[in-house]
């Protein structure tokens, strides 16, 4: 964050939106292939399914290890265990909202058993492990931090100063692999906000939020997950899953209230 004020100070952006910048950022763990740390994350193949439980719709993209993630690696309520499990297909490209079976949690302990998913053509995708994760605070997308920050239709000058920060926040940011698996977090998009999109239209601008703390209301939406489909989607032109969560949801375990989202750039 100090490396963030000083590049941002030395191309004079204003104090006040760069501290806006950094107090709107959220903690997110990123998920790589490669690396010899614990098994955080398996990436398709066919997925371990509880008994009875009904197959899911779509194909299986993940199943993460949530006693992996560390401590405050993210800042949404998830579970201190079990597993999380992720599904989407790419036949639902530009198409979003609720999915009750997209994102299934299975408690640590469940019987469970290996379950391959039919859904026509679609083979399993590419099955892989992530052993590399890492936190790093992330950043809202200059678009979104705009709308939130004047609310309504910025000015260009509004839109061109996000952009810079955005820029002086990359400056710093530093290598990292490439990520398949992103959780917590603000979204990385090649179109649209998926966060803004579930929640709808809304004034969050200065006058919204006052009163408030900090827009952190019990209807706050949340980016829970993010896929890269990279080789495994050939049909996408760097395609990219969401799974966007309300954080009373997640916190209540009721990710079949889920909302998905799949693009493509």
């Amino acid at each position: 964050m100090n490396r963030f004020r000083a590049e941002a100070a030395s191309q004079g952006l204003p104090s006040e939106e760069v501290e806006e910048w950094i107090r709107v950022a959220r903690p997110a763990a990123y998920l790589a292939e490669g690396g010899d740390g614990p098994l955080a994350a398996r990436i398709g193949g066919d997925p371990l399914l509880p008994h009875g439980v009904p197959r899911p719709s779509d194909p299986f993209v993940a199943g993460i290890d949530l006693a992996a993630l560390p401590p405050g690696a993210t800042d949404l309520p998830l579970p201190a265990d079990g597993h999380l499990l992720l599904f989407a297909g790419t036949d639902m490209y530009g198409i979003g909202g609720q999915v009750s079976d997209a994102v299934l949690y299975v408690p640590a302990g469940t019987p469970t058993t290996r379950s391959p998913l039919e859904h026509g053509r679609r083979e399993p995708y590419r099955p892989r492990e992530l052993r590399t994760l890492w936190r790093q605070p992330s950043a809202q997308m200059p678009e979104s931090f705009a709308l939130d920050r004047w609310g309504g239709f910025p000015e260009d000058e509004q839109f061109e100063l996000a952009d810079e920060l955005g820029d002086a926040w990359a400056q710093v940011g530093g290598h990292r692999p490439a990520w398949s698996l992103q959780i917590g977090g603000h979204p990385v998009s090649p179109q649209n906000d998926p966060v803004h999109y579930a929640r709808g239209p809304v004034d969050a601008g200065p006058s919204a939020r006052a009163g408030t703390d900090h827009g952190k209301s019990p209807d706050d939406w949340a980016l829970l997950a993010s896929w890269r489909c990279g080789e495994d989607v050939t049909e996408l032109d760097s395609g990219v899953a969401h799974w966007v969560v309300r954080r009373q949801d997640a916190a209540a375990r009721r990710f079949d209230l889920v909302h998905r989202y799949v693009e493509m750039a």
